[in-house]
């Protein structure tokens, strides 16, 4: 049998007016959380695993707290990780408020469910300062009074940090989990000094080492070998030859790939025995040539070590006055510091009669420029590899990172290559947009009319044509540059934002992307106390003793 017509069992004024008394209430006794959607960066396109989240977005949203007695759910368990917190809490949001001041603002191609609460968003609670993550949403209680739903239940759980990006512009929730996740440090160089060094030559008409050969390349060099030359004869004059052995491994073969002089030596008149011991190999056999006649270049010696270095510099060696062969060399930096530690003969040369002059390259950056900022994304600019910024020293130019590399293929950041940050995507290219820093070379005094492009009574010393001009508040934009200059005026490629004829003081100078050298990139997370597996080794040899006999039988 039909229902009776004459009651309507909840009128959409009667709806209306429910909904007005539950959104009240809710102002009344709820708290003001703020509501985080979830969005996805990337996915696995085969089982659509997610592979890293987003959390940009932010609403303030009123909630009644359903658990008012404490925090439900297991609360605080000890395992061998620690303590764990799960603690749990129920909200309950109005439905009209969520459909009319949060969806609409949900960009469909940006969130997978836009019209209610989605399992997975997290919910800040700011009487504990907390996260909680929607575990589940319950949109039937209660149950269809006068026809209708009106509000949702949250099922919330402490959020668990797992890689997740948090950038909502408010620092208190933003720094939740500053100190969470997988966090790596890459050793950035600040700025650097050329380094200097000076050429030995070999004593007249004394043999010096001209070129190392291997004649077998032996196997299972699992470690660095060493190498022993052979003294020279000549007591008078003689310097002993010295050389390094560089090891490869190919199909799991390990053996020597090449050896390299670091000192050519002199008094050899016939050449030297060569001998590659250690390194728990085995078969490698080497030999060289002599020059006999003519000087060379037998060695190298750093009279600045500079700084900055975070790839080796060309080394460049003079070559002789007269008729001969130019000495090469290679250079060597200590990763650890960025200095260079030693300079070593590639080829000596020949017919040097005074030492020649020896150059080092610059290192790769001279000076390091800007700041990071939490949340940043930067990106090495030869890897193309793109991580977050956790925290930047600017005294000791270190940077913790996380998220290296999520999402793509690549496996971290390359030794000298330049760090970025990374602002957005130009839309008509593909290119990377990057930070800049104004870098002031000059300041002098001005007046600029109104809305005007042309700044008058500067002194223009110094200033040329592209130079850019920092901003000015309600005077100068941002990214002005200097398009023409006159007598004791310039010209700007952007008016003025003043409404009125104002004399102020600018600065003029370069923009320069944000940007530091890799000198080292350390790929564990060193600030993880769980991360160090030598402790777990130790405590458990402290449990159980196997110094005598297995304790779990003989089988």
């Amino acid at each position: 049998m039909a229902l009776n017509p004459f009651f309507l069992q909840g009128s959409p004024g009667e709806q209306r007016l429910v909904q007005n008394l539950i959104n009240e209430q809710l102002q009344i006794y709820g708290v003001e959380v703020t509501y985080i959607p979830r969005k996805f960066v990337n996915k696995q396109s085969i089982i659509e695993e997610v592979q890293s989240s987003r959390f940009d977005d932010n609403f303030l949203l009123e909630a009644y707290v359903n658990t008012y007695e404490g925090y439900s759910g297991a609360g605080d368990i000890m395992t061998k990780f620690g303590v764990s917190l799960r603690d749990e809490v129920t909200l309950t949001i109005s439905r009209e408020r969520f459909e009319d001041f949060i969806s609409p603002f949900l960009d469909p191609t940006d969130y997978e469910l836009s019209t209610r609460p989605r399992e997975g968003d997290l919910v800040f609670f700011p009487l504990g300062s907390r996260l909680f993550e929607v575990k589940f949403v319950e949109h039937e209680q209660p149950f269809y009074q006068l026809g209708k739903n009106y509000v949702y239940q949250l099922q919330c759980e402490l959020f668990e940090y797992e890689d997740e990006v948090i950038d909502t512009s408010i620092d208190e929730i933003d720094t939740q989990v500053e100190d969470q996740g997988f966090i790596t440090t890459l050793n950035l160089v600040g700025s650097g000094a050329t380094a200097s060094a000076s050429a030995t030559l070999a004593p007249a008409q004394s043999g010096f080492i001209n070129s190392l050969t291997i004649l077998n390349d032996g196997s299972g060099y699992t470690s660095t070998p060493t190498v022993f030359i052979s003294t020279s004869r000549n007591a008078s004059i003689g310097v002993n030859a010295s050389a390094v052995a560089i090891t490869t491994e190919r199909n799991g073969v390990f053996s020597i790939k090449e050896l390299i002089l670091t000192n050519a030596g002199a008094g050899y008149t016939v050449p030297p025995n060569i001998s590659i011991v250690g390194g728990n190999g085995t078969g490698a056999i080497a030999t060289c040539g002599i020059t006999t006649s003519g000087r060379g270049v037998i060695s190298y010696t750093i009279t600045n070590e500079g700084s900055g270095y975070t790839l080796p510099p060309l080394v460049t060696v003079a070559g002789p006055n007269g008729a001969g062969t130019t000495a090469t060399a290679t250079a060597v930096i200590d990763s650890g510091n960025a200095k260079l530690s030693s300079i070593r003969p590639v080829n000596p040369g020949v017919g040097y009669t005074v030492a020649p002059t020896v150059t080092v390259g610059d290192p790769n950056i001279i000076t390091g420029r800007g700041n990071y900022l939490y949340n940043d994304l930067v990106v090495g600019q030869t890897s193309n590899t793109e991580a977050i910024v956790r925290s930047w020293d600017a005294d000791t130019k270190v940077l913790k990172i996380t998220n290296v590399g999520i999402g793509s293929t690549v496996s971290g950041f390359i030794p000298g290559e330049e760090v970025r940050i990374q602002t957005a995507i130009d839309p008509g290219t593909g290119h990377r947009i990057h930070k800049t820093v104004f870098v002031s070379t000059g300041t002098t005094t001005g007046t600029v009319g109104v809305s005007t492009t042309l700044i008058t009574g500067i002194n223009t010393t110094g200033i040329s044509v592209g130079a850019a001009v920092s901003a000015v508040d309600n005077v100068i934009g941002i990214g002005v540059t200097v398009i023409s200059i006159g007598a004791g005026t310039i010209t700007i490629d952007s008016p003025s934002l003043n409404t009125s004829s104002s004399s102020f003081t600018l600065s003029t100078g370069t923009t320069s992307f944000v940007a530091y050298n890799v000198r080292q990139y350390e790929q564990e997370d060193k600030y993880d106390e769980y991360s160090d597996n030598d402790e777990f080794e130790l405590a458990a040899d402290e449990i159980i003793d196997f110094a005598e006999s297995n304790p779990f039988g003989t089988y």
